[in-house]
């Protein structure tokens, strides 16, 4: 077994990091925060370095670069290709502009057949977020929406995890969270579901892993049919063995293990936990996100637009926290750090 890397302070880059939560990994990981060796640090640089040369200058964070640069094996040329593809994929859905002001009221309803949210944390503090895929219905689904709005506000729900987020679980845990972990419930997806399941879920694991790397902390794929593990078996050794390690396939008896990562009071009930929110867990968006101590708003959030303030979610979640605990924003809201997006 490899020794742990030794620690080693996180070079932070004046023009690009402004960091107001911990930079140090919580494991000694090597290519991690915090345990970084001399040749890997002098990598983001370089990749930087490459990435200023073909004219970019957002995202170019240190904590954004290790990502793409773990996500390829430190290879700078990977990681620089699978970077300005992230770039020109943002581009093309116009996402920089759509997420300080994005609106999705079908999510109600949408959720009658796909619910898939974000609901407190671990025990090791990341977010975790659940889907339940078995009442995947998208004839029904289009009539309120459509695949492109869903996608767009998956989107938005992964710039949302990058910030605010995960900078708030990371001020609460004392250490840098940049994962999260996943719960997805396959009851109900038999044959006859499984090519809408399938299509979707490609398409959304697809912007995941292209333009999102190094999220994923732990997944869990509870009340599997039958024969998922046999095929699960074969397809797990196509697959990155760090990646395996993180991956657990449970039939219908799966509370005891995951039970054993998820406390009791942040489960909904439905799954085997204890928590029952006001209007339902699914729609409660709670997390340290939403707690006046640890939030933030998010820096992308667009302040002003032709001299009126404009209301976000962000910020509707700073208020409402602040208003449910009585207290005041917190002292330098505004310098929130840029997340890896």
């Amino acid at each position: 077994m490899a020794a742990a890397p030794a620690p080693s302070p996180l070079e932070l880059d004046p023009k690009y990091d402004d960091y107001d939560y911990p930079t140090t990994a919580p494991v000694p990981n090597s290519g991690h925060p915090g345990y970084l060796t001399a040749q890997q640090q002098a990598q983001v640089h370089q990749l930087r370095m490459a990435l200023e040369a073909e004219g970019f200058t957002d995202r170019l964070d240190t904590l954004t670069l290790l990502r793409f640069l773990r996500a390829r094996k430190f290879d700078v040329e990977a990681a620089k290709k699978m970077f300005i593809d992230t770039e020109k994929w943002r581009k093309e859905i116009n996402l920089d502009e759509t997420l300080p002001t994005w609106e999705y009221p079908e999510k109600e309803a949408v959720f009658q057949w796909y619910p898939q949210y974000y609901h407190k944390t671990d025990k090791d503090g990341r977010p975790v977020y659940i889907e339940q895929l078995g009442g995947i219905d998208l004839n029904a689904m289009y009539k309120i929406t459509t695949a492109e709005r869903m996608l767009t506000n998956l989107a938005v729900e992964y710039e949302r995890v990058a910030d605010p987020r995960l900078p708030a679980c990371s001020r609460k845990a004392g250490v840098l969270l940049e994962t999260c972990c996943t719960i997805m419930d396959l009851k109900g997806v038999g044959l006859t579901k499984a090519p809408q399941v399938y299509g979707y879920v490609k398409q959304a694991s697809a912007m995941s892993q292209n333009y999102y790397p190094e999220r994923l902390g732990r997944l869990y794929l509870i009340n599997a049919p039958w024969g998922f593990s046999t095929v699960w078996g074969v397809v797990k050794g196509w697959l990155d063995p760090v990646t395996v390690q993180k991956i657990h396939v449970l039939g219908g008896g799966y509370q005891k293990e995951l039970l054993a990562q998820v406390p009791a009071e942040n489960l909904p009930k439905q799954f085997g936990g204890k928590c029952e929110c006001p209007g339902g867990c699914e729609m409660s968006d709670m997390g340290p996100w939403r707690e006046p101590e640890w939030a933030r708003p998010a820096k992308w959030e667009k302040k002003t637009t032709e001299g009126g303030a404009v209301q976000t979610e962000a910020s509707t979640i700073q208020k409402g926290a602040e208003a449910d605990a009585g207290a005041p924003a917190v002292a330098g809201a505004t310098d929130a750090a840029p997340a890896a997006a």
